[in-house]
């Protein structure tokens, strides 16, 4: 499940009655966009006059790239919520992460039946599916050759790159055709983004639907415009 605002909340308060006596008073809760942390308890230190460390601006966020079980999800809040009570009752602990707050988490874990971990980071696995969902702009060469073939190649969007591609693969004798299209589709996420001299081979059909709504280019061998209706 994706987390919204309201859900973390209850939760939040879920959990303080359970599991940290009602102790802890709300703050606000910020939905993010990042792709490698899937919860922050963020604040701002100060010291004052006297020199003694004193906090402001608590923030728990929680971001919204992630399609996690829903037990997943509170266990992410929890361990949160483990930094906001160090951090409220002003305990000392030797790093983020140190023994104090281990011995919360395996505490928590032991009575709760929780599965909390120290480092709740996305894998290499979710970050390649957002990355595989995530809309980006591509320049799509569309190679058609004079055998019938057809093929495509994302080329990086550097006019000198695109240009290399464009120049050199059209100069091939069995190329017919080269065209240029500007397109956010996420099918064209799967391909390597470079200029080397490869078509990845594809059906003309499949090129034709997935090239649908992008917008064409004009290459006179020495720049790139849009390409006018």
């Amino acid at each position: 499940m994706i987390a919204t605002v309201s859900y973390i909340q209850q939760k939040f308060d879920e959990f303080n009655k359970l599991i940290f006596d009602g102790e802890l008073p709300r703050i606000p809760i910020v939905q993010s966009k990042a792709t490698r942390v899937v919860g922050a308890f963020t604040c701002k230190v100060r010291k004052n006059f006297w020199g003694k460390k004193e906090y402001a601006d608590l923030k728990l966020r929680i971001s919204t790239q992630f399609d996690l079980p829903e037990n997943e999800l509170e266990d992410v809040i929890i361990h949160e919520m483990i930094h906001y009570y160090i951090v409220y009752h002003k305990l000392n602990d030797s790093s983020s992460h140190g023994p104090l707050f281990k011995q919360l988490m395996n505490d928590i874990n032991a009575k709760f039946g929780r599965h909390i971990t120290v480092s709740h980071k996305s894998t290499p696995e979710q970050r390649e599916q957002l990355a595989a969902v995530k809309k980006r702009w591509h320049v799509i060469a569309v190679v058609t050759f004079k055998d019938g073939k057809t093929g495509i190649k994302v080329l990086p969007r550097i006019l000198p790159r695109i240009l290399y591609y464009y120049n050199m693969v059209k100069s091939n004798s069995g190329v017919a055709n080269v065209a240029l299209y500007m397109s956010n589709n996420i099918f064209f996420n799967r391909y390597p983004n470079s200029s080397a001299l490869k078509v990845h081979y594809l059906d003309k059909t499949i090129i034709e639907s997935q090239i649908q709504g992008a917008e064409q280019l004009h290459c006179n061998g020495v720049t790139v415009i849009k390409k006018s209706n």
